[in-house]
């Protein structure tokens, strides 16, 4: 499918225009889990693959939010020059619309970001829950956080700032690989988030992670069924 590009950021730039995506039937069946980043996580750790992240790294700016999806990605870097004349001169290179208007439904925008100014701002978060995003994932900062609110699009980041990223923050590539708080994440990935934190899973795990975690989070609700049941914790511990 060809996709017709705003012209706002270098053709080059734009590595994949269609990153492989997850079937709608694989993120409901992850979707079923509830909050599963404990889950995900720890089946990432039977395989032997990190991806997890720290709700106390990367924060929701929702209470109770989840999500489920398709990593859409973005590498911000940090503009060389003073931002009051890059201001003046209205001289912006951010590349957020542009992954906006490639977005699909079951995307998640994953962005490599940069800290003290915003990567994302509230139209482009208008445009993104508009194309069907589930929400976004940065490392780095963002702001207008009452207006992700609003529009009920959830973001978990590393920092909250009224600085714009116009004049203080460049696009280097989309769909390509990203480092995510240490993590390498690559478009087409599976993301899950909630409130315990965020995961990164590689599509070559992600079958292997969804039989884990649908075991796991059965035999968490056998076990405190058995406890709400009166069970005695010497028995539950013999079995």
């Amino acid at each position: 499918m060809t996709i017709e590009l705003t012209g706002r950021v270098a053709r080059e730039k734009i590595k994949l225009l269609e990153p492989p995506r997850l079937d709608a039937d694989t993120l409901a069946q992850f979707e079923a889990l509830g909050d599963a980043s404990s889950a995900v996580s720890d089946a990432l750790d039977a395989l032997g693959v990190g991806g997890a992240v720290s709700g106390s790294v990367l924060r929701c700016i929702m209470p109770r939010a989840r999500l489920v999806g398709t990593a859409l990605t973005l590498r911000n870097a940090a503009r060389d020059g003073d931002p009051h004349q890059l201001a003046q001169a209205k001289d912006s290179r951010m590349g957020e619309i542009e992954c906006h208007n490639l977005a699909r439904p079951g995307d998640v925008l994953v962005i490599q970001g940069v800290s003290g100014a915003s990567n994302m701002g509230s139209v482009g978060g208008r445009m993104g829950k508009r194309q069907g995003e589930r929400g976004a994932i940065v490392d780095g900062a963002v702001r207008d956080v009452p207006d992700f609110q609003d529009i009920n699009y959830p973001i978990w980041s590393k920092e909250v700032t009224p600085m714009t990223g116009k004049w203080r923050v460049e696009c280097v590539e989309i769909n390509g690989p990203v480092k995510i708080c240490g993590i390498d994440v690559h478009p087409g990935d599976l993301v899950v988030a909630d409130g315990a934190g965020v995961c990164f899973v590689p599509r070559q795990h992600i079958a292997a992670v969804l039989a884990f975690a649908q075991k796991k989070v059965q035999a968490e609700a056998d076990k405190c069924a058995e406890i709400d049941s009166g069970k005695s914790i010497v028995e539950m511990a013999r079995r």
